[in-house]
């Protein structure tokens, strides 16, 4: 089915007199289907902000303790001349 026959066919189930039945637990299905969803949407945002603390305090403890931005010691030392 395209898009057309499936507008077609809402427009022939809309056009009937009487309306199609709605079944009575419809309202309340739909009330914990999305409940369940913004439950999940929220505990994933909060997962998601939860792991990006956790990595931007071990990042900074990283970085305290390895100091990359200072230059490394030489490995070897100069010739001593003129002594």
């Amino acid at each position: 089915m395209n898009l057309s026959e499936r507008e077609a066919a809402v427009r022939r189930i809309l056009e009937r007199e009487p309306p199609p039945p709605v079944p009575p637990d419809l309202y309340g299905a739909a009330v914990r289907r999305g409940g369940r969803m913004l439950r999940r949407r929220k505990a994933a945002r909060r997962l998601l902000w939860l792991v990006l603390l956790t990595a931007a305090v071990v990042f900074t403890v990283w970085a305290a303790t390895v100091r990359p931005w200072v230059e490394p010691p030489s490995e070897t030392t100069p010739p001593l001349t003129g002594w």
